[in-house]
This record gives structure tokens, C-alpha cells and sequence, in this order.
């Protein structure tokens, strides 16, 4: 949708387009030299445009992590959909779910025996239409099971009549300054273990799905089928500090203006309401300015942010790289789309709050 705004409010989120295309091209690029199919986490920017320009881009399909998430996608005409969850089916899911089959097929992720049948039994007379694919901990400690144990999770759900497509894995603990290329290593050892344990129990792993956009570089196309990266398209305050990508790379930022001023300080209007309060041990701040690496944003509360290191008078427009993006996406309505500087267009955060 066009619009003739021409001066955002403050604070909103602005994305910068051809920054943003070309972090999409970037990264379906990357992902075709290596030989392995791109699937991205649209969590980061919940956009139906987004998603269609990642798809046209060479995107096999998408991933989600709830199923509102997948809700939303599936009804704007997004198919090949991995909610990339280890859902826990109640009566309302259950329902929801089937709905979302009947639209498109779904792959699923799972990571119990218990989480496995209660999904086959949601999934009754619609089991023909999703696939599951067994969570593995590759050393994040979040969900998933150890390598070890994918065996005894995927042959149960064959047992339930359940298709098991193969396995996926997240490698949190790449989001750290000396872990990227750790974590990848350490995530393609636990994909060999998970798939052998698949051939042990007779189940080919059809797909074998990992990286995270701190580890992508360092992925191994000889252990994977696809890769998962969702931050990649806009670039956040944590992606600079760790390397991934330089400021020339960020392609979303929150727009806020100064409204105090003090000889140590300057306070500007995007506090955790729009930037979100994410600080990982790294973090040099509550994020970073673009224009001006060298200021820290040294404390935040619901609608201020305190800046440190710049000197500018109320009512300087400055623009906000959050340290977490994908938190801010989900605190705003819309984005303001620019073009070499000039709004073009807003566009709506379709998935926002889209949290069951």
C-alpha cells in the first residue's frame, strides 16, 4: 500500500527496502552455492509481503513457531509450512490445527512420545496431510532431544501413524562473539548421531533442518538438507556486535526523536514499548544507533531510552538498531517502507501477537 506520509511519527518501525531485498537475495544465494534449500523463520518480521519476497526469492516455504503463526501465512496463500515447535495440542489447537491442514500441508516438530500422540490424535483423518520432523539438542539446552534419544521419539510416532520426515535442530548458543563457529560444528555432530538413529530404526531422514543466521556461514551441506535463518532479513543490534552482518546490512531500524536533553545524556522517545528490553551478556547496550556506533544506549524504561556518547538537541530524529528484532517486530502494527530515503509504502506486521 502507498502512502503520502513523509514523516513518520516517532517511534516507528522503518525498513529500509533495498536493503531489505538485498539481504533476501543475499542469503537464497547462499544458500543455492551450497546446494541446500532456504526455509525461513518468518517469526523475525511476521509479513505476509515479506515472506511472498523471500518465497519469490528461491525460499522453498517458510517456518513458523506457532500456529497462529502458520494461521495467518497459510490463509494469505504461504504453503510448505514447518511450525518448528514441539506443540502441545489442547482441544482449541487441536481444532486450529486441523483447520490450518486443510489449507496446506504442514510439517511439525516434535520432541516426546507424549507430545507425538497427542498430536496424532488432533491430526485424525488429517495425518495424511502433515509430517513431523524430531527436534534435536545440539548443545542450546532449550527443547529437543539429545541425539540418543531421536530413535525412540521417531519410531513412536510411526507407530501412531505419524510420517517422520526427519530431523531439525536449533544451535542457540551461536549467539555469542566466540561460539558462532562452535555451535555449527557442534550442531552438525548432533545431526549425523539423529540421523543414524533414524536408519537404525529403519526411517530415512528425508530432511535435515538447522542454522541459525549467527551459524548459517559455517553450515555443512554434507549433513544438511535446509536451512532456518530468520534475522538475516532485517539485521539487529546483536547480528552487528557478533559479526554477522556490518551496519551497511541493517535494513530495520526504530525511528525515535530526542526529547531531553542533559550535558551527560540525551533521551529519546523508544523506549522497551518499541525497541523491547533484550540484552544478551554481550550486549554493549539497548541496542545501537546507526549513524552513531560509537553512542551506547545505556538505560531503558517503557518510553525512553537513555543515550550516552551524543550530543544533540530535541527534536533530532535518530535511528535505533534493536539488539533483538524480532521482539520489537512484535510490539508494532506496521512498517514505514523507505527508498533511498522517500516513504514508499506501510505495511502491515500481519502476524503480530500471533503468540499461540
Amino acid at each position: 500500500m502507498t502512502t503520502a506520509l513523509q514523516t513518520p511519527p516517532t517511534p516507528s518501525l522503518v525498513i529500509d527496502e533495498e536493503r531489505l531485498d538485498h539481504n533476501i537475495s543475499g542469503m537464497a544465494a547462499f544458500a543455492a552455492r551450497a546446494g541446500l534449500a532456504l526455509r525461513p523463520h518468518v517469526k523475525t518480521h511476521k509479513s505476509v509481503e515479506i515472506a511472498r519476497r523471500q518465497v519469490a526469492g528461491g525460499a522453498i516455504g517458510i517456518t513458523v513457531a506457532t500456529i497462529s503463526e502458520a494461521e495467518v501465512f497459510a490463509t494469505a496463500g504461504l504453503t510448505d509450512i514447518f511450525i518448528a515447535y514441539p506443540l502441545w495440542l489442547d482441544v482449541d489447537k487441536a481444532a486450529r490445527l486441523r483447520r490450518v491442514l486443510t489449507i496446506t500441508p504442514l510439517l511439525i516438530g516434535i520432541d516426546s512420545v507424549e507430545g507425538a500422540a497427542r498430536l496424532a490424535e488432533g491430526a485424525t483423518g488429517l495425518s495424511d496431510r502433515l509430517s513431523v520432523l524430531v527436534e534435536v539438542d545440539s548443545g542450546h539446552h532449550r527443547s529437543g532431544v539429545l541425539p540418543s534419544q531421536v530413535g525412540r521419539v521417531a519410531s513412536a510416532a510411526a507407530e501412531l501413524g505419524l510420517d517422520v520426515a526427519g530431523v531439525f535442530t536449533f544451535p542457540g548458543h551461536s549467539y555469542s562473539p566466540d561460539k558462532r563457529e562452535v555451535a555449527a560444528a557442534d550442531e552438525m555432530q548432533a545431526l549425523v548421531e539423529a540421523v543414524a538413529a533414524l536408519t537404525r530404526e529403519g526411517i530415512t531422514a528425508r530432511i535435515v533442518s538447522g542454522g541459525s543466521t549467527p551459524s548459517v556461514q559455517f553450515s555443512d551441506a554434507s549433513v544438511l538438507t535446509e536451512l532456518r535463518p530468520g534475522v538475516y532479513v532485517f539485521g539487529d543490534a546483536q547480528q552487528w556486535e557478533l559479526g554477522t552482518c556490518s551496519s551497511d546490512d541493517i535494513a530495520l531500524t526504530v525511528l525515535a526523536t530526542v526529547v531531553s536533553r542533559s550535558p551527560e545524556r540525551v533521551v529519546a522517545d523508544a523506549g522497551s514499548k518499541a525497541l523491547a528490553a533484550d540484552r544478551g551478556a554481550f550486549s554493549s547496550g539497548f541496542g545501537r544507533l546507526l549513524d552513531y556506533p560509537e553512542a551506547r544506549l545505556s538505560a531503558i524504561s517503557e518510553h525512553h531510552v537513555t543515550i550516552t556518547g551524543i550530543d544533540c538537541p530535541p527534536g533530532t530524529r535518530l535511528r535505533v538498531v534493536p539488539n533483538h528484532v524480532c521482539s520489537a517486530v512484535n510490539l508494532a502494527d506496521e512498517y514505514v517502507v523507505e527508498r533511498a530515503g522517500r516513504v514508499v509504502a506501510t505495511w502491515p506486521v500481519d502476524a503480530r501477537g500471533r503468540n499461540i
